[in-house]
Order: structure tokens, then C-alpha cells, then sequence
């Protein structure tokens, strides 16, 4: 029988850096449902990768002295390290930067273009650079971006626009009538009121401020607007072709199931790429799930903050399977979770140490002590095995009303429910007593039977949250992992067979001692290491020359009103007539300590407006380790003297 297609996809992540726990997560959450599918007989396509284009991609190239294809490369095979860490099964890594998508954005664009829902224009407005976002001024919260909270920059240039408002009813009008499209429904109501029923504003579809993006094919300078670019990965990959000629992948996985994303790309998902398909004659995805972040203490993840967690680190010290339960199991449905590192302790000691691996080490452990490994057959039953039957049996059927609606901490609970319930019954039949009479042998038989039977239905289960865990299960039952379709009946565990070798799942954590050596570990990474010196490409020695370096004395040096980081200096260069240039030190000097110091300045640099001052130059200075220092010469050279 042909099985059930079935898409799931997370967002491409942006490879602007190393993707730390927060964003891990949602591969991990894709994994598990994409692992869920195929274990209950769908046919699954699963797509991750990584967004490759971007302003803020081509900043940090240039910084870092390389290309942005370089910067990428090296982001990009980072994040597909940690994705294999986390043990996920995606069937697809896509790059942004592939030259097959890169045509197909390049046909999309200009058939979009050419049916009008793209013009040309201008724009003039408030730019997020981190999130790539246009804003008006009265879409800003307090001045800033209200997706990130950052400063935004004013941005003005020639663009191509998509004609949004032209599909604003017609999405509204499919929002309404499938309510499982945006989910949580938080997220639905969000975009309905704030986006939606505002009004949508024309999209800016393309820039020429930068040129790292996808060109424009028939007009040169402007590149593809990145978000145009990243979302349609989901069909350019999956086999669509702009022309009409769709492979057969495409056919048979398009609409996908779910885009599984962070709660922060909503407005990108369910409202620009519903209509982008809509304008290309495409379904829309049957659903967009918005999961929620996961915060360190009461915020998000954030370098700057120096809160950052990551993944391949918290394997390290925990293991996968413990760091997969932890970010599957304390993440709510349509809340924020949070972490760190005494919870993961916590939780390890008390789900996985103490409910799952206990019991199944003991399970083992008896059944070699009392029956010389041999499985038992059951015999004789009494009442209290009913109840721990019907948990077992009705495990599949709970945890797939549980996974049908993405609700997946829920689906590992109701494993644990049946883990638990066998615990119970552990002190329920107490069978080291019955061990103490011979006469209750075949008793004793049948709790043991009932238990592994037990754990084997809990390992079943547990399979695509915990794989390597459910595999070790297996393994110590010594029977073979035979799918959901083996939980029909209460019978999997042949009598007379031999249980394997019992093995510590989880080790108990010490937490007071795990958490002084993971701090001692934080502190040693945090003192500065030496950072290798990093040159700028060659120039030829003429560009060189044509830099004017000239001794100056400091005349006079103020603080700039209504600004924190500027000093105002007049400066002797030489020529008799006192020269003005800002410079954004105020942080590292006080203006009285300049007065009379001998300095070095560029002096054929064009004016430039600060804070509506003119400043004419710029002083030469060193930086190392956040200290800044101004190149200062002996008193005793004139000014007006080069540098050669």
C-alpha cells in the first residue's frame, strides 16, 4: 500500500553565526515528528539548511577579511555539524547560495515581475539590518525594530515592490476558513490584528545598497530581497519549477505539512509567503507552527548578553539523548521554556535516571536474578496487572492524539505516564517478596513478564524522541524494535527467550559538583585568548600614498552635546587655520587629558556630519581587547609634520 506523503520543514537558519540551543531546538522538534511520522506509516520529506544571503552576511564577511561565500561555507557546515550531533534525520540540507535555486529565484522574481505584482520604485523608511526588515515610522516600538527590539537605521534607495494588498483579502479569507493554518492560535491572532486587518503595505522586494544577494537578472544593481529568496526554498528544493515543468517530488510533497519555525519569522511565513505562492498560482502549506523560544533565566539568547548556550557543548557534559529529552520535554506548546544548567540536572536525575533508567535496570537485574535471564511466561494474574495493561495498550493512541496537534512535551508524558504506572507496580506486586517463597514462582513470572512487556511498549514509543535511548532498550530486552504495529497486543516478549546484558542509562548527576566544574569550565573559556592578527587585502602602494598622515596639536577638546561617545578637537595641523574633527572616544578619554597632546590625523578625508557638526578628518588610534588608545608622538615634532 502506497504510503501518505508527508513535508516537514524548520526555517532555514540564518548564517550570520553558530546556531546555539535555542535554535538547535527546532530541528530537534522536526526530528521528532518527522521520526513519529515514519514510525506510524507516512512517507516523510524532511527539509532543513541554511539562509545564505543577506546585508548582514556581506558586513561580517567584510569584517572578518574574507568573502561572504567564505563566511557562509564555514557558518553553513557548522550547522549541519551540530543538526548530525543531534542525531536528526532530515532527508534534505539546503544552501541558499545553490545555483539551482539561485535560477529559480531569478525565473520567480521575474515572473512576479512580468504578471505585475512586482514594480519599481523608491523607498524611504526605518531598516532592521539583524532581521532584514523594512518598517514605517509608526510600526516602531519606542524607535525600535518590534520583532528584535534593535535599533533600526533610515534607509532610502531605488527598489522593485510586491503588490501586497492584492492578496490581503484573499489570505485573510483562508486564514478564516482553516483555522489549523497558523498555530498556536496566539500567533494567528497576532497576525490577523496587527498585520492583516491594519492593512498591508507594499513589500520592498529587492535592494542595491549591497550587493550579496541574488541578482536581479534583468536589471543590474538591484539584488533579491532576502526574505523572497529564503522562503521560497521550501518549493524550489522540494522539485518546483518556475516554468511549470514540476518533478514528481514536488507533486507528490507539495503543500507540506507543517513549516516548523520560531515564533519570531511568523509574519514572514503567514503572511508574505502564503501570498507569495498565492501569486504564483501555488497551495499554500496546510499549516505554520510558531514554536516558542527558549530562554536563559527570564531572556532570550544573546552574545551580547554572554548567555549563549549551544548544543554540541551541553552534549558534551549531558549526552544527546539527555540534552534532545530536556528541549522536547520542558518546552510548552505556546509558552517560552526555559534553561539551564541545574534543570537539565534536575531533569535528568528524576525522568531519566530515576523513572526511566531505574526501571529498566531493575526490570533486567531481577529477571537475571530470579530466573537466570530467561524471560518468563505469564501465568498467574490478579487484578493489579489490568491497570498497567491498559496504560501499556493504550499508549499508541495517546500519544498520537498527542502528536497530531504538535503537541510533543505531551506525547513524552504520556510515556512516562506508562513508565510511572510500572514503577507503581513495582511497589504494587513487590516481587523481591515474592522471590522469598517458591510457591509464588509463577507469580512472580508474570510481574516480570508484565514489566519487560511494559518497558518494551515505553521503548517502542520512546524511539523518536530518544533513539539511541529506545535502542539501548532494546537491547537489554535483547528483542527487536518491530514498530507501533507490535503494540496491538500485550504479548511482544517471547517466554524463554533471554533478557540481555543490564546497563546504567543515565548516570545520577552530583548537581552541586556538575555545576562547579561547568562554572570553573565558563570561567576558563571567558579569560581573553590572544587573537590571531588579521590583515586587510593588499593595496597597490599608490592608493597607500595617496593617504594624507599629519602631526597635529591639540588645541582644544570637548565633549559633544546630546552625544555619549563624541569629543570635539580643534586641532594645529600646520596650516594656521585650526582644524575640527569628531572622534568617537569619549568613552576612553576625558577632553582635559588631550589638551596639548601631539596626535596624528587623516587630513584628506572628504567632511562628514556628526551630530550636525562637521568633522574634517580622522585621529589615528589603536584597538585591542575593547581599549582604545590614540597615537600620540613626542612633543618635540612640529605640527603640520607627514608620517612617511
Amino acid at each position: 500500500m502506497d504510503k501518505k506523503p508527508y513535508y516537514i520543514s524548520t526555517a532555514i537558519a540564518y548564517t550570520s553565526a553558530k546556531p546555539h540551543i535555542g535554535n538547535t531546538y527546532e530541528i530537534v522538534l522536526a526530528d521528532a515528528i518527522a521520526r513519529y511520522k515514519r514510525m506510524t506509516g507516512y512517507d516523510v520529506y524532511f527539509q532543513t539548511g541554511t539562509d545564505e544571503h543577506g546585508q548582514k552576511i556581506q558586513e561580517k564577511a567584510e569584517a572578518a577579511g574574507i568573502t561572504p561565500q567564505q563566511h557562509v561555507d564555514n557558518v553553513a557546515a557548522q550547522v549541519k555539524e551540530i543538526w548530525d550531533l543531534m542525531n536528526t534525520t532530515y532527508d534534505k540540507f539546503v544552501r541558499t547560495t545553490d545555483p539551482m535555486h539561485e535560477k529559480k529565484v531569478q525565473k520567480i522574481f521575474k515572473k512576479l515581475h512580468d504578471q505585475g505584482d512586482i514594480y519599481k520604485g523608491s523607498y524611504k523608511g526605518k531598516y532592521c539590518k539583524p532581521c532584514e526588515s523594512f518598517w514605517t515610522e509608526s510600526q516602531l516600538k519606542d524607535g525600535c525594530c518590534p520583532d528584535c527590539g534593535r535599533p533600526v537605521v533610515d534607509a532610502e534607495e531605488e527598489a522593485y515592490f510586491f503588490r501586497m494588498s492584492k492578496y490581503a483579502d484573499r489570505l485573510m479569507k483562508h486564514i478564516e476558513e482553516h483555522p489549523e493554518f497558523i498555530q498556536p492560535e496566539s500567533r494567528k491572532n497576532e497576525m490577523v490584528n496587527n498585520f492583516l486587518k491594519p492593512g498591508l503595505q507594499d513589500l520592498c522586494v529587492s535592494r542595491t545598497s549591497f550587493s550579496w544577494g541574488i541578482p536581479v537578472d534583468f536589471d543590474p544593481g538591484h539584488v533579491v530581497y532576502v526574505w523572497l529568496d529564503a522562503l521560497t526554498n521550501y518549493i524550489t528544493f522540494c522539485g518546483y519549477d518556475p516554468d511549470g515543468n514540476h518533478d514528481e517530488h514536488y507533486k507528490r510533497f507539495w503543500p507540506a505539512d507543517v513549516h516548523l519555525i520560531g515564533k519570531d519569522i511568523i509574519r514572514f511565513h503567514t503572511i508574505y509567503w502564503p501570498i507569495f505562492l498565492m501569486a504564483l498560482g501555488e497551495p499554500l502549506p496546510k499549516q505554520v507552527f510558531g514554536h516558542p523560544w527558549l530562554l536563559v533565566g527570564e531572556g532570550k539568547m544573546s552574545k551580547s548578553l554572554g548567555n549563549v548556550i549551544y548544543a554540541d557543548d551541553l552534549v558534551r557534559l549531558f549526552g544527546v539523548d539527555a540534552v534532545r529529552y530536556y528541549v522536547l520535554h520542558e518546552m510548552p506548546f505556546a509558552n517560552d521554556g526555559v534553561i539551564s544548567y541545574e534543570l537539565i540536572c534536575e531533569r535528568i536525575n528524576s525522568d531519566l535516571a530515576n523513572v526511566l533508567g531505574n526501571l529498566v535496570n531493575r526490570t533486567i537485574a531481577m529477571t537475571k536474578k530470579y530466573f537466570d535471564g530467561v524471560i518468563p511466561a505469564p501465568a498467574e494474574a490478579e487484578p493489579v496487572d489490568d491497570e498497567l495493561k491498559a496504560v501499556a495498550l493504550g499508549l499508541p493512541a495517546a500519544v498520537e492524539k498527542r502528536m497530531s496537534d504538535l503537541h510533543v512535551a505531551d506525547a513524552i508524558d504520556e510515556v512516562f505516564t506508562l513508565l510511572r504506572r510500572s514503577n507503581k507496580y513495582i511497589d504494587e506486586t513487590m516481587p523481591w517478596a515474592l522471590a522469598k517463597d517458591e510457591g509464588k514462582k509463577a507469580r512472580l513470572g508474570t510481574v516480570l513478564y508484565n514489566l519487560l512487556e511494559s518497558i518494551r511498549f515505553a521503548a517502542t514509543m520512546l524511539k523518536p524522541y530518544l533513539p539511541d535511548t529506545a535502542d539501548k532498550i532494546f537491547a537489554q530486552l535483547n528483542v527487536e524494535n518491530k514498530g507501533v504495529e507490535s503494540l496491538a497486543s500485550f504479548d511482544g516478549m517471547q517466554a524463554g527467550s533471554k533478557v540481555g546484558e543490564a546497563s546504567i542509562l543515565f548516570e545520577r548527576i552530583d548537581i552541586p559538583k556538575k555545576l562547579a566544574e561547568i562554572e570553573e569550565e565558563n570561567k576558563a573559556k571567558q579569560q581573553p585568548e590572544k587573537p590571531a592578527v588579521t590583515f586587510l587585502p593588499d593595496i597597490p602602494f599608490d592608493d597607500f600614498c595617496k593617504v594624507d598622515m599629519t602631526v597635529c596639536k591639540v588645541l582644544a577638546c570637548e565633549n559633544v552635546k546630546k552625544s555619549e561617545k563624541l569629543l570635539k578637537f580643534q586641532l594645529d595641523d600646520g596650516s594656521g587655520t585650526p582644524r575640527q574633527i569628531l572622534s568617537g572616544i569619549a568613552k576612553y578619554y576625558k577632553p582635559e587629558e588631550l589638551v596639548g597632546k601631539t596626535v596624528v590625523a587623516v587630513t584628506n578625508l572628504p567632511p562628514r556630519k556628526m551630530m550636525g557638526q562637521e568633522s574634517n578628518g580622522m585621529l589615528l588610534s589603536a584597538e585591542k581587547d575593547d581599549k582604545l588608545t590614540l597615537l600620540m608622538l613626542d612633543d618635540s615634532i612640529a605640527a603640520g609634520s607627514k608620517l612617511c
